[in-house]
């Protein structure tokens, strides 16, 4: 008191005027202490294929520069192993892929994967390569390539000639025009590889195939396309139907697009990962700082005011500041609340069977099992009830691997007809993509207002390993520019700060 009664007038009443600020100083300056002070977001990813987990990987890469830098990302996966329809079956001790099997040279994204993860490139096999491919109609091989027992560079290059020039015989230009068609596909599809600045975020599927110029081809049937594109009648009705059959179990009558997708899958120079290709998915996962949960269904997600709530099968709860839903909700019962409104779409399943021991050469009318070919394929006839089968290794003459794909379950009485010996059957029924129609219509990519998002909505375009890690690319980029238009406008001044600027400057 003493001290204060010595102060000059001027210092007492500047000491008063602080005082009387102090509180909006405080005020003021504490807003910057809660940004600093405020948890790091949580991001909750429902399913652990090549979607979610490219999703998870691209926002570890993206996120730098905004608060999702330090976001916690939480996974959840209702079966006891990550990879989604990427899996393997072990058939007497070997391993075989009985999801998604084959990657094409161009897909980028997983050539990226596997060199930075350091996994191995599996090629194909010997057999793979150059064994003989028939296309049966029910009652006869129709068409029917030469094959090669003689693993020669130059024996195997005879037979690659010969074959080329019987297909010309029988199918003529049309083969270059479907490559043509093939091609102008890829080079569409490239565009989504380009830079950051010169390619934007999509907030919608539809936007997403504008822009690189695939939507037309959802439009329209495959049929159509070809037809458009002169292809004869021949061709489609024999070469691209056993290709769709085998890569979509479904007809020529599938949108252009997909349709495109599977014929690219039946080229050259395709590859798999060593081992299983779900090990991309292993490794994006534990690369980008993940809570893992398996075993961990997801029941129903609400999102209530700032967040979403998760709840499990096991009963337990998760709060969410963004949600990302990476599995089709075709066939899983997640409640939403507020409910969400997607279009109806149904997956088609193929029931995959392995088989270990011998096909029964006379079923197809052959009398040594050396005259079936090694993959023989099938036109689109309801009475045939298998869409492919091929031979995946070779131990012996009278002992071999066999992969089969049908529509329905494959029955004993179906298995005892094709095959005169069995040792080991394994069945294996995956939804595997979407039935494919024309027009085809679209799940939206944000499925609220706020942070709920689907990265499945782009399978109605196409379903390969490669577009869900195109589509997850897409999202985290999506999810993160949405995150900075939240970030500006929450930190550019609110009428509050202004008043509280505004009132120091004409105090002073």
């Amino acid at each position: 008191m003493t001290k204060m009664m010595n102060l000059s007038p001027e210092t007492v009443s500047l000491l008063l005027l602080l005082a009387l600020l102090s509180p909006t100083l405080l005020l003021c300056s504490g807003d910057s202490t809660t940004v600093e002070d405020e948890s790091p977001p949580t991001v909750c990813i429902i399913g652990s294929g090549i979607g979610g987990s490219s999703v998870a990987h691209f926002l570890r890469n993206y996120s730098a520069s905004t608060a999702l830098s330090r976001s916690r990302i939480l996974m959840f996966e209702r079966h006891e192993r990550v990879g989604g329809r990427m899996r393997t079956v072990t058939v007497s001790g070997d391993t075989f892929e009985a999801g998604g099997s084959i990657l094409h040279p161009k897909n980028y994204h997983a050539r990226d994967f596997v060199k930075r993860f350091n996994l191995t490139v599996r090629s194909p096999t010997a057999i793979e390569e150059s064994s003989a491919v028939g296309i049966w109609d029910g009652k006869r091989f129709v068409f029917k390539t030469f094959g090669s027992s003689v693993k020669i560079p130059f024996v195997d290059k005879i037979v690659s000639w010969l074959n080329d020039v019987y297909m010309f015989v029988r199918y003529g230009l049309s083969l270059l025009r479907m490559s043509n068609f093939i091609e102008n596909m890829i080079d569409n599809f490239l565009k989504y590889y380009e830079s950051l600045e010169s390619r934007p975020v999509f907030d919608s599927v539809e936007g997403m195939l504008k822009w690189s110029g695939l939507y037309n081809l959802t439009k329209v049937t495959l049929l159509e396309k070809l037809s458009e594109a002169q292809l004869s009648p021949l061709l489609v009705n024999e070469l691209v139907t056993v290709i769709t059959r085998i890569n979509y179990g479904q007809s020529v009558l599938i949108s252009g697009l997909a349709g495109a997708v599977s014929l690219a899958g039946s080229g050259g120079g395709l590859w798999s990962v060593e081992g299983g290709n779900w090990q991309m998915a292993e490794k994006l996962i534990n690369h980008s700082d993940v809570t893992l949960h398996l075993n961990e269904q997801i029941e129903s997600v609400s999102h209530l005011g700032d967040y979403y709530e998760l709840k499990s099968a096991k009963g337990n709860i998760f709060k969410c500041d963004v949600t990302v839903v990476s599995t089709p909700l075709d066939e899983v019962d997640i409640q939403f609340s507020p409910a969400i409104s997607i279009p109806k779409r149904e997956l088609q399943h193929t029931h995959a069977t392995f088989v270990r021991g011998l096909l029964n050469p006379g079923y197809f009318g052959m009398k040594s099992v050396s005259d079936v070919p090694a993959l023989v394929g099938t036109l689109e006839d309801p009475l045939i009830p298998f869409s492919c089968i091929s031979i995946l290794r070779k131990y012996g003459a009278t002992d071999m691997t066999y992969k089969m794909f049908t529509r329905q379950p494959a029955s004993d009485s179906l298995l005892d007809e094709l095959f005169s010996a069995r040792t080991e059957t394994v069945r294996i029924d995956w939804g595997a993509y979407p039935k494919y129609h024309a027009p085809e219509v679209f799940a939206p990519f944000i499925l609220d207002d706020h942070h709920l998002y689907y990265v499945n909505a782009f399978e109605n375009a196409a379903s390969t390993m490669e577009t869900s890690a195109v589509a997850g690319e897409n999202m985290a980029r999506l999810i993160v520019s949405r995150f900075m238009t939240k970030e500006s406008s929450s930190s550019s001044p609110s009428s509050d700060t202004k008043s509280c600027s505004s009132g120091l400057h004409s105090d002073m």
